[in-house]
């Protein structure tokens, strides 16, 4: 089910991402399981969820979110043989269960 959200960066939370600037209110329509899932986020971070949403465009417009993806996947394929190593661990340890 779609679900109106509303929210205003004008009161509550945390207002660092918009110092000295003016707020605007603004709407979107989204799935109701978004909608759920971003006050939940907000909520867990403790920010309303004005400034949540605030602080995904611009970390998303800055290109931190690129570069986050960039550095989980060199860290992953640098230490892939680490992670492959304990899953074959873990699926013999399965087979030897089963036998």
């Amino acid at each position: 089910m779609e679900r109106l959200l509303r929210w205003s960066t004008a009161t509550g939370g945390n207002s660092c991402y918009h110092a000295g600037m003016a707020k605007t209110q603004l709407g979107a329509r989204v799935d109701e399981d978004v909608a759920e899932l971003a006050k939940k986020r907000a909520a867990d971070l403790g920010l309303s969820i004005g400034d949540y949403l605030a602080r995904l465009v611009q970390d998303d417009a800055s290109g931190l979110r690129a570069r986050a993806v960039g550095a989980a996947a060199r860290f992953l394929a640098d230490h892939q043989a680490v992670f492959d190593e304990a899953e074959e661990a873990q699926q013999a340890h399965r087979r030897a269960r089963a036998a």
